[in-house]
């Protein structure tokens, strides 16, 4: 693997070089993350997606970011119904993962996994490593994706003992360890 070069301060005159779009993909595919589903079911109906870029933002009030696709068939769903659950998958979830990502018409998706109602409406899947249901508080639009803010209402963890990566274009499971 290559070393990172550092780039010399750019002077005013000096446009930094653009980073194309497929160096950038190649790029994200180096940074590890969990996968998750994330969920909602109210008036507008059922839908969920498969993200990875999830996040913690803060714990007082615990809430969480979830990046969106505003070209997903679940964004106006999402927007709609103002609830999410982020359900963190386990190891062994690949093909769920799949299918939420766009492998499966959406409304095929859910026959996938079994599947109880959290405290927000929002489908909460049995057999999550964790699984976070929220509020959605906030939305940011940066470019083609919606920054969604999540106060977290209520939690259910599971005892899986391997969480899901993606990492190199490709699922990994991580154990945990024993304490």
């Amino acid at each position: 693997m290559g070393q990172c070069q550092p780039m010399e301060a750019a002077t005013p005159a000096q446009a930094a070089p653009e980073v194309t779009r497929q160096e950038y993909r190649d790029a994200m595919a180096r940074l590890g993350a969990a996968v998750n589903i994330i969920t909602t079911d109210g008036p507008a109906g059922r839908a969920g997606f498969t993200a990875s870029a999830v996040c913690s933002v803060t714990d007082s009030p615990p809430t969480l970011l979830v990046c969106l696709n505003k070209g997903s068939s679940a964004s106006p769903i999402v927007h709609a119904n103002g609830v999410v659950c982020v359900n963190t998958l386990a190891g062994g979830h690949e093909e769920l993962s799949n299918g939420f990502g766009g492998k499966l018409p959406p409304a095929e998706r859910f026959a996938l996994g079994e599947w109880r109602t959290a405290h927000t409406g929002a489908p909460m899947l049995v057999g999550a490593a964790v699984s976070f249901d929220c509020r959605i508080v906030r939305t940011v639009e940066v470019g083609t994706h919606d920054v969604l803010f999540c106060e977290v209402i209520g939690l259910a963890a599971g005892d899986a003992r391997e969480g899901l990566i993606y990492f190199g274009r490709r699922y990994h499971a991580l154990e945990a360890r024993a304490d």
